[in-house]
């Protein structure tokens, strides 16, 4: 499925108004973001690009100097974070912060991604029942 099928105005305008390098970093994450699954859904929401299956997934958090790949689950998705990227203390979220886009490990990345879209799904079933 071609990605641009799957990509909405607002984010696309969202990028475009980012600096540069940070830009550079926003849509190389939503590539990867996108291509992680076909069942993923872009949207806009709190000012910011989410993905959601089944709900919430992921989210990009655009700042001056770097973007952070958040995720809604992310105290869940700790034991699969084998390369210890996930940062922050909240309830649940957590986030890989990117400074650089040399920084972007797309196969780590997308694994946390479809790690992510396994917990939701897995609540899914439960729920379904």
């Amino acid at each position: 499925m071609e990605n641009s099928t799957r990509t909405i105005t607002e984010v696309d305008k969202f990028i475009r108004g980012l600096p540069n390098d940070i830009q550079s970093i926003a849509e190389a994450l939503r590539k990867i973001i996108l291509d992680a699954s076909p069942a993923l859904v872009e949207e806009y929401k709190w000012s910011m690009p989410n993905y959601s299956c089944k709900g919430l997934v992921c989210y990009l958090q655009t700042a001056k100097k770097h973007v952070n790949l958040g995720f809604q689950k992310g105290n869940e998705l700790i034991e699969k974070d084998i390369n210890n990227l996930l940062q922050g203390s909240g309830k649940t979220m957590r986030h890989i912060r990117i400074t650089k886009i040399d920084e972007i490990q797309s196969d780590v990345f997308t694994s946390l991604i479809q790690e992510a879209i396994a917990l939701n799904e897995g609540e899914y079933n439960v729920q379904s029942k």
